[in-house]
């Protein structure tokens, strides 16, 4: 199993301004980079300050530059938001760019506030259509000349301009968590990323049931796209802490909650947000939810010794994942993270070929 990087720029206040930020970014990328690590991921973010990426390919592009091995993802574009044309093209460029080192992921959209202001004001529940539609134009784009007349999207005869130099295009990922996304990923040639979220080990593996069972069905479908592997993906919020510390784990589980507690200011808070901030949701509103509970994030959430972590990953393995990234957004001070990172590449890194 191999090791990618999950991150964004994380601003929860003015102290820090977004020079630093970025600065921050690229030094954890560079450290994992020569950790071994074989991919970073970035995704797609509108108007948020805790995760500020408002367009993927050009922090990708930007770390083309101040990288040479590590591959360069856009976890993920939201579908509804981008154009085929436009999302063949600018993929194709960062591969250029890059020497050939452009992945992409797509996914549905999470957030109904980025839709409001987005896509006007459609439902974020619609986005699976624009994700089913996308993949295959753009793949088409990537190899020539095509014309497109869909639900969506209609052009006449386009093309990728400029071409991907990976043959036939940059590998596709998508984002999946039911039945059926993990059907379409698999049969048209793409990679699956999934995310437990607060959910415990149960999840991962359930996970990759539906995975296992849309590859076995892709096997029986004459419509597949062949000559693809599939791979799957565990995408999850990490934190290692020396094994000198016993509470070690606490920190972390206070930063997931931070996190989380933001996470559903955004998508499921009313409150208007100021400058781009938003407060999280204080713990007294999510008290009776169990998930939230400090012990349950130390279980859920990729946290404990590098021996411990080490472990866990190694049941992550047996599964069958072919990468585990490590999202490293999780309210923490950019010195806790980078202690953090370091001990993983020191300590569990090693533990896998």
């Amino acid at each position: 199993m191999r090791f990618s990087l999950f991150i964004h720029m994380e601003r929860w206040d003015d102290s820090i301004s977004h020079e630093e930020h970025w600065n921050n970014l690229v030094e954890l990328v560079q450290m994992a980079e020569a950790g071994g690590f074989g991919t970073v991921w970035t995704g797609e973010h509108h108007s948020m300050e805790y995760t500020v990426a408002p367009n993927p390919m050009v922090s990708l592009a930007a770390l083309a530059g101040k990288t040479s091995t590590i591959r360069l993802g856009a976890g993920t574009i939201i579908a509804p938001f981008w154009s085929p044309v436009r999302a063949a093209g600018e993929t194709a460029l960062l591969d250029v760019i890059s020497g050939g080192r452009a992945e992409i992921g797509v996914a549905r959209g999470a957030y109904q506030f980025e839709f409001d202001r987005m896509a006007g004001g459609m439902s974020a529940k619609d986005g699976g259509s624009y994700l089913r539609e996308i993949i295959p134009a753009m793949k088409k784009l990537w190899e020539g000349d095509y014309a497109h007349d869909g639900e969506h999207w209609s052009f006449p005869t386009s093309t990728s301009v400029p071409k991907p130099i990976q043959k036939p295009g940059p590998t596709v990922w998508v984002a999946a968590r039911t039945p059926e996304t993990h059907e379409f990923a698999v049969a048209n040639g793409c990679n699956v990323q999934v995310t437990p979220l607060m959910k415990d080990d149960a999840e991962v593996r359930d996970l990759k049931d539906k995975f296992d069972a849309a590859v076995a069905a892709a096997a029986q479908n004459p419509d597949a796209v062949t000559g693809h592997t599939p791979e799957i993906m565990c995408l999850r919020h990490t934190f290692v802490h020396s094994a000198d510390d016993p509470e070690g784990w606490r920190p972390g589980a206070e930063a997931v909650s931070r996190y989380y507690r933001t996470f559903s200011s955004w998508a499921f808070g009313k409150k208007t947000p100021e400058n781009g901030f938003l407060d999280p949701q204080p713990l007294s509103s999510v008290a009776e939810r169990p998930e939230f509970d400090l012990d349950s994030l130390h279980r859920s959430a990729m946290i404990g010794t590098p021996e411990e972590v080490t472990a866990r990953l190694k049941t992550y393995e047996d599964m069958g994942y072919d990468e585990y990234s490590y999202w490293i957004d999780n309210s923490m001070t950019f010195e806790e993270k980078k202690a953090s990172l370091q001990l993983f590449i020191d300590q569990v890194v090693p533990n896998f070929s």
